[in-house]
C-alpha cells in the first residue's frame, strides 16, 4: 500500500532581548550554570511577574512578517505540568487568545511553490535545561538542571499539517529562520538552542483524508536533523503499518549518532494541561495604530528582496534565492555592489569561493576575513583586465590570510595579467611548435583540441596570459 506523510512543525524561537520575559535576569547564553536566576524565574513563593514590553513588540513583528492576523486582545495562561526543568510546575504561555493567528509562508519545492499555513504564534517562557551525564537522555545515568534558560522569552510558531516530505519540512524551517533573522527578533543560533522544532508526523493511505496516529519528536535543532529524523520516522511507521501493526501515539527522541528515533514516553491520550488564565498578568491590548506602526517598521523581507534582485540585477531565481536566504549574505552582496561590483560576478564569488572558505572554517559571513569592499576591489581588477579570473583565485586566497588590498597583493606577487600581444604570441608559437598532435587534431576538425593548447599557454605563462587573447591568437594561427 502507498502511504503519504502528514507533517506539522512547532518551532520555538528564543527572542533577542537582553532580559527575560518576566524578570530582569540576563538572557546571555553560555554563563555558568544557575547564575542568571532570581526569585521570579525560579518561581519562589510570593513573587510577581512583570511583562517585558520588548517581547510583545517582537512577537507582533514576527506575526506580521509571517502574514498573520494580530489579535488586538490576547492574554497569558498557566500551562500546568510537572517536569524537573520547570520550577513553578507551570509554564506561563498563551492558550485560547494568542498574540497572532492564521498566517502562512511560501516555500520552494521540487513541484514549485507551496504555501504552508501557520495556525498560531504565541508567547511563552522557556524552561530550564537538563544537563545529561551521557550523550542523550536515554543513555544517561544522571541529569542535572540549569535554570539559566528558565524565563527566556520564546515565541512558538505552530504550523498546520501541510508538509508531506522531510525536504518540505526543512525548507519551511529554513524560511522561518530567514524571516526571523531579517526582522532581527531572534539570533536563530540553532547550536545554542535559539531555534528548535518539535516534529509531528503521521502516515495515512494515499488519498485518504483522515489523519493517522502521530508521533512527536522534541527539540530538533538542526536542519539536517529535521530531515533525517522525519525520513527515519516515515520508514519506521511504514514498516509497522505494512506488518499489520498500529502506530502508538508517543513522544520520541532523535539519536543522531545511530540515526534512529527512540521512544521517550507514551502519549496515548492528549495531555490535559489544565490551562487557566494567568491571574498575575493583565491582558495585552494592541491598537490598530500600533499594529500599523509595527508593519511600517518591518524591513524588506526575503521574498520581496529576491524578486527585486531578479528584476533589478538580473539574477536567476536560484542565485537570488541563495543570496537572500540570509540577511547577512544579502547585506554583504549589496555592500559589494556599493563598491562598484557587477551583480552577477559578486553573486558568483559569494556563492562560490567565499562560501566554500567559510564552510571549511565553520565561519559565518559576518566573520569573513575578506570584507565586501575588498572583494569589490578584486572584482574591479578582473573587470579592468589587470588579472584574469584564474589569477583572481590566487589573489582571493591571499586576501583570506592578509588584510592587504587586492591591488597590493597583485603587485607584490607579480600577478598582473599579460596583455601584451607580442609576449603572448611568443608563448603561443612555442606551444604550437611543441604540440604537433593537438595542432593536427584541431586542423582536422576537432575543435576541442584548442582547449589543450590554451591550457599549455596558460601553464607556460603561469596563468597570467589573458585567456581571451590566447584563444584568439591560437585560432588565428591555426586557421
Amino acid at each position: 500500500m502507498n502511504y503519504e506523510a502528514v507533517i506539522g512543525l512547532e518551532i520555538h524561537s528564543e527572542l533577542k532581548t537582553n532580559t527575560k520575559i518576566f524578570c530582569g535576569c540576563a538572557t546571555k547564553f553560555g554563563a555558568e550554570q544557575n547564575t542568571h536566576v532570581c526569585p521570579v524565574c525560579l518561581g519562589l513563593p510570593g513573587v510577581l511577574p512583570v511583562l517585558n514590553k520588548r517581547v510583545v513588540e517582537f512577537a507582533i513583528k514576527a506575526g506580521l512578517a509571517l502574514n498573520c492576523t494580530i489579535n488586538k486582545y490576547s492574554k497569558f495562561d498557566r500551562k500546568n505540568y510537572y517536569y524537573p526543568d520547570l520550577p513553578k510546575n507551570f509554564q506561563t504561555s498563551q492558550y485560547d487568545l494568542p498574540i497572532a493567528e492564521h498566517g502562512y509562508v511560501d516555500i520552494e519545492t521540487e513541484n514549485g511553490t507551496k504555501r504552508i499555513r501557520i495556525l498560531r504564534i504565541h508567547m511563552e517562557e522557556d524552561a530550564g535545561k537538563l544537563v545529561h551525564s551521557g550523550a542523550t537522555i536515554t543513555d544517561s545515568l544522571t541529569s542535572n538542571v540549569d535554570y539559566n534558560r528558565t524565563g527566556v522569552p520564546l515565541i512558538e510558531i505552530v504550523s498546520e499539517p501541510d508538509m508531506s516530505t522531510p525536504a518540505e519540512a526543512r525548507a519551511y524551517m529554513e524560511k522561518i529562520k530567514s524571516i526571523l533573522e531579517y526582522i532581527d527578533v531572534s539570533n536563530c543560533r540553532m547550536e545554542e538552542g535559539n531555534l528548535r522544532a518539535d516534529l509531528n508526523i503521521s502516515l495515512r493511505p494515499a488519498g485518504e483524508k483522515t489523519l493517522g496516529t502521530k508521533a512527536e519528536m522534541k527539540n530538533i535543532n538542526s536542519f539536517k536533523a529535521v530531515e533525517d529524523a522525519l525520513s527515519y520516522e516515515i520508514e519506521r511507521q511504514e514498516e509497522i503499518l505494512e506488518d499489520g501493526g498500529h502506530i502508538v501515539q508517543e513522544t520520541r527522541t532523535w539519536d543522531p549518532e545511530r540515526g534512529v528515533t527512540k521512544s521517550m514516553r507514551s502519549k496515548e491520550e492528549a495531555h490535559d494541561y489544565r490551562y487557566m488564565p494567568e491571574p498575575d498578568l493583565v491582558p495585552i491590548v494592541t491598537t490598530e495604530e500600533e499594529i500599523e506602526a509595527y508593519r511600517k517598521g518591518l524591513p524588506e523581507l526575503p521574498d520581496a528582496r529576491r524578486e527585486r534582485y531578479m528584476k533589478e540585477f538580473g539574477l536567476s531565481a536560484y542565485d537570488a534565492g541563495i543570496i537572500t536566504a540570509s540577511r547577512a549574505m544579502a547585506e554583504y552582496f549589496e555592500a559589494c555592489l556599493a563598491g562598484g561590483a557587477d551583480a552577477k560576478s559578486a553573486a558568483n564569488w559569494i556563492m562560490g569561493d567565499l562560501a566554500k572558505n567559510l564552510n571549511a572554517e565553520g565561519k559565518t559571513i559576518e566573520e569573513s576575513p575578506v570584507e565586501a569592499s575588498r572583494l569589490a576591489q578584486m572584482l574591479a581588477l578582473i573587470e579592468k583586465g589587470t588579472i584574469s579570473s584564474k589569477i583572481a583565485k590566487k589573489v582571493f586566497a591571499e586576501m583570506w590570510t592578509s588584510s592587504d588590498a587586492p591591488e597590493k597583493i597583485v603587485e607584490d606577487k607579480g600577478l598582473v595579467q599579460i596583455t601584451d600581444t607580442k609576449a603572448i604570441e611568443a608563448i603561443v608559437d612555442a606551444v604550437i611548435a611543441a604540440n604537433p598532435k593537438p595542432v593536427a587534431d584541431y586542423k582536422s576538425g576537432n575543435k576541442k583540441a584548442l582547449g589543450a593548447l590554451v591550457g599549455q599557454v596558460m601553464k607556460q605563462s603561469k596563468g597570467k596570459a589573458n585567456p581571451q587573447m590566447v584563444n584568439q591568437l591560437l585560432a588565428d594561427k591555426l586557421s
